[in-house]
């Protein structure tokens, strides 16, 4: 389990080159390189003419990408919890009993094809780390991975649907039965009235 929440904490993709400064043209493919020091994870973004002088460096993590200068984003008319909304507000409490659901909202993520896995970590303490890249921003994500059993998922999935203000299966399987007894009782209704 992990109780740094600085350990979560790394930088946005960079708008220009980490060695030479210059900005990211659209489209432009960048080099990233994730290190950790003193102060934690360090991100670090290259342009390809830097990388070549920067890629012998020792790094926990490499990546290759490409920069998209993000559009606008689009006004909201009512703020509502979204997937990516709930996994930064865990990740940002730092929750320790969260870490099932911050798992299963950035698979969710992932299959959405909004985060990118780019490497796995295996740390001192054996728990694996997903390292995600956000597609539109281009933000680091460290996702530990609890290794869920089977028989787990199903709960956690229920929990995910709560907190995103969807209804507990069993609470929809039981509304959808007694919709279809109501029609049922209707049709039947319906045909009481036809032999009269």
């Amino acid at each position: 389990m992990i109780e740094r929440t600085q350990d979560w904490d790394i930088r946005a993709r960079g708008e220009s080159c980490g060695d030479c400064g210059r900005p990211f043209a659209d489209r432009e493919t960048l080099y990233s390189r994730l290190t950790f020091g003193s102060d934690g994870y360090q991100r670090d973004d290259y342009c390809e003419p830097c990388w070549s002088r920067q890629k012998e460096e020792p790094a926990l993590s490499v990546w290759q990408s490409v920069f998209r200068v993000p559009p606008p984003p689009p006004e909201e008319p009512l703020k509502k919890e979204t997937v990516e909304s709930l996994l930064r507000k865990l990740m940002e409490e730092g929750a320790p009993g969260a870490l099932n659901t911050i798992y299963i909202l950035a698979v969710m993520l992932e299959r959405r094809r909004l985060l990118t896995e780019k490497d796995v970590q295996t740390r001192d303490d054996g728990m694996k780390v997903r390292v995600y890249e956000h597609r539109k921003t281009g933000e680091t994500f460290l996702i530990p991975d609890p290794e869920l059993k089977l028989s787990e998922l199903e709960q956690v999935q229920e929990e995910v649907v709560i907190m995103l203000g969807g209804e507990p299966r069993n609470k929809a399987a039981e509304n959808e039965e007694v919709s279809e007894n109501e029609d049922k009782e209707e049709y039947e209704d319906e045909e009481e009235d036809e032999d009269v």
